[in-house]
């Protein structure tokens, strides 16, 4: 299965300083034994288009072998600290799972 969360800074966060912490927060996310793969991104530069949704500032894609192991990442402990580290930081996330 895949796990996709798209994450809005705040204007205040939204800095060289506050992004460079947050990229070291989401790779370290990937450290967690039930990942199995994914990776972390800014949106792509493309044309505007009214198909294409580009106003988020990262999105975090990931793979797992199992819904069981899904379920662990989420009640993983380093995923609370990335949570509760980060959470001031986001006006707003969105999270899209595929089977």
């Amino acid at each position: 299965m895949e796990h996709h969360v798209y994450f809005w800074l705040k204007d205040e966060f939204n800095t060289a300083e506050h992004r460079a912490k947050f990229e070291g927060g989401l790779a370290a996310l990937f450290e967690i034994a039930t990942v199995a793969g994914g990776k972390w991104s800014v949106p792509a530069k493309t044309a505007v288009r009214p198909v294409t949704e580009n106003s988020w500032d990262y999105a975090l894609s990931m793979r797992f072998d199992s819904m069981e192991n899904h379920d662990s990442y989420q009640s993983d402990p380093d995923h609370d600290v990335f949570i509760a580290g980060f959470k001031d930081l986001w006006a707003r996330v969105q999270v899209m799972d595929l089977a």
